[in-house]
């Protein structure tokens, strides 16, 4: 049955620096019942950061031992958790703040969406004009609904948030967009020297093509509703 039990979903590689910040607050977080954190084969410090969070209650790490791609460390989330409601978390924020989760997850509980995607906004332009909300990594969903999914989400590694936009699109499910007030959410050329963050933006420009290019099963159905407006 939907209702109340929300599980926080963090997938991480190689973000010792910020993944701490991001779970203290998951932690405060009064909706939030477990919280699972899947560490993406990450060759850095992330797993001796993790480490300090074995035996607190409520938290739940699973080790992949190589690099899957955020696709299937999502499912992997979605696959062992235990509540109907997830909420999915990126592990580079800056400064989460509890008070997020309450905004992601209040719009399913009042029945008024399906999925809900929250983007990083500092003021009224960047909330209206952000071309990147569709693909924000912070968004709320019931588990039941994404499920089968979870294949395809597998293979769709930084593509998995487009996959997700159009099988959401494809099944005619309500998604809201709300701004989560003063989230910082670093870019790549933030985070890395400018030829990794070359790198890294061609890698995810190329998986999400992919993705796009593997959807047509659910793309023409889209096509085919905006027609027939």
């Amino acid at each position: 049955m939907k209702g109340c039990g929300v599980t926080a979903n963090v997938c991480a590689y190689n973000e010792e620096d910020t993944i701490s910040g991001v779970l203290k607050a998951l932690i405060l977080a009064r909706e939030i019942e477990e919280i699972i954190v899947i560490n993406d084969g990450s060759t850095d410090g992330t797993s001796e950061t993790l480490e300090k969070f074995c035996g607190i209650k409520g938290i739940r790490i699973i080790e992949l031992l190589s690099n899957k791609g955020k696709g299937f460390a999502m499912a992997e989330g979605v696959i062992h958790a235990r509540t109907p409601i997830l909420v999915f978390v990126d592990a580079d924020l800056l400064n989460f703040d509890p008070r997020f989760v309450g905004q992601l997850v209040s719009p399913l509980l009042e029945k008024k969406a399906d999925m809900v995607i929250g983007h990083p906004t500092e003021n009224d332009l960047d909330h209206w004009l952000n071309p990147f909300k569709p693909i924000s990594g912070e968004r709320a969903l019931f588990k039941e609904d994404i499920l089968p999914l979870i294949e395809q989400m597998q293979k769709s590694r930084y593509g998995v948030e487009t996959l997700i936009n159009f099988y959401y699109r494809a099944k005619r499910k309500r998604v809201v967009y709300v701004p989560l007030w003063g989230l910082i959410h670093p870019t790549k050329l933030q985070k890395y020297s400018l030829r990794k963050a070359t790198y890294e933006y061609w890698q995810e420009s190329y998986q999400i093509a992919r993705t796009i290019i593997g959807s047509c099963s659910l793309i023409l159905p889209i096509i085919r509703d905006e027609l027939r407006r």
